[in-house]
């Protein structure tokens, strides 16, 4: 397989090309301060660091794979191939794990279990290296394997704790949610899982490093437009008004209600771009534990709660519009409504309506309309009615 692309210079080119591309982009996430893709969203810092040590291991794994272009000894190639991998094992794969664990902030994981399950991978490449043979391969493709459908398994567990947390403490989740992330980064490890499995050829190294390309790209797009999230937990020993006062829980939702119906609802401050949950809770002058639990005791989530009073809002701004014979328009009335994403809106209207924005208005104007001819008309045989009385 070496022998083919060793002579191939445009490969070599390529190969040279998302080397330095990946060094350009963790330079750029190191030291550069702005954000370019989405000025208006403020990364997390954590993620933005390991994303950049992500993109130097893939250029030392360029790096240290590259003497196999120039080698033309088997026995020296196999060396460098099996030390390659053993570098991959102790760098690349672990830091992957970590970006996917780093993430989901509803909580700071710890790493030391990416250490624990990468271990037997590496003792078996240290071993490999050790005997200099490719006999070992299959149980570490087998290991491989099953750590991946771990990863999975886990991962699909931890998205639905962390969509949880987003609902429950966030009203606007546009550059939040992560996991359309864990879909394309699945699909591209599935892709990277065939090549390393059915490796034959130079269309599967042109492959690989395309892959990678594009695995750039989209990290650094990731990167940029995800906020940064810090999780607030309440102390155990926090207490405040509503719990002090020895009353039941029934009181003290009572309480929270006559609360939320005050500056909340009355001082329309689910309009506020951005609110959450701990926001809201010192408006109304308790913690974000008891504001949470009232919302799960009535049987909702604080995102329900807030989106449900600005599409309340969304359409009495309608119906004010309609009345006054104004211009409407969605984008602008979803933006007085407390939308900054209009595209959150749309996908919040379809779901509680079952219609589209467009398709609701057209809907709500005809009923409108109707409302009016109806009474017109009953106004008109009223007036018919009373000249014939007299």
């Amino acid at each position: 397989m070496y022998d083919q692309i060793r002579e191939n210079t445009i490969f070599i080119m390529l190969y040279a090309v998302v080397t330095a591309t990946a060094m350009q982009a963790s330079c750029y996430l190191l030291f550069r301060q702005a954000n370019a893709i989405a000025p208006d969203v403020t990364p997390p810092l954590r993620l933005r660091r390991w994303t950049a040590a992500f993109f130097a291991v893939l250029v030392m794994n360029h790096v240290w794979y590259m003497p196999i272009f120039f080698l033309s000894s088997s026995e020296d190639i196999m060396m460098t191939d099996l030390i390659g991998g053993l570098l991959d094992c102790m760098t690349l794969f672990p830091v992957s794990i970590i970006l996917l664990f780093i993430m989901l902030q509803d909580r700071k994981r710890s790493l030391w279990p990416v250490a624990a399950i990468m271990a037997p991978i590496v003792v078996i490449a240290i071993f490999s290296v050790t005997i200099r043979s490719y006999a070992l391969l299959p149980i570490v493709y087998v290991y491989a394997l099953l750590m991946c459908i771990g990863l999975i398994l886990y991962m699909v567990r931890a998205l639905r704790q962390y969509g949880r947390w987003l609902r429950d403490n966030y009203a606007d989740l546009e550059h939040k949610e992560v996991w359309q992330s864990f879909v394309v980064l699945a699909i591209i490890m599935s892709v990277f899982a065939i090549y390393v499995c059915t490796s034959e050829g130079p269309v599967y190294q042109y492959a690989m490093q395309v892959i990678v390309l594009v695995l750039i790209c989209f990290l650094l797009w990731r990167v940029e437009t995800l906020s940064s999230l810090t999780p607030d937990h309440s102390p155990s020993g926090e207490r405040n008004d509503y719990s002090a006062s020895g009353e039941g829980l029934s009181s003290g939702d009572a309480l929270i209600a006559t609360a939320l119906a005050e500056h909340c609802i009355d001082a329309q401050l689910y309009l506020k771009h951005d609110l959450n949950l701990s926001q809201l809770a010192k408006a109304i002058g308790t913690n974000r534990f008891y504001l949470s639990q009232y919302f799960s005791n009535q049987g909702t989530t604080y995102n329900a709660y807030i989106n449900n009073l600005r599409v309340s809002h969304f359409i009495s701004l309608y119906h004010e519009a309609v009345d006054a014979h104004r211009s409407i328009s969605a984008r602008q009335l979803a933006q007085e409504s407390g939308y900054r994403s209009y595209s959150t809106f749309c996908s919040i209207i379809k779901r509680k309506t079952g219609k589209s924005v467009t398709a609701w208005m057209k809907t709500a104007g005809e009923r409108e309309q109707s409302q009016v001819r109806m009474v017109s008309a009953e106004r008109k045989q009223a007036g018919q009615e009373g000249q014939s009385t007299t």
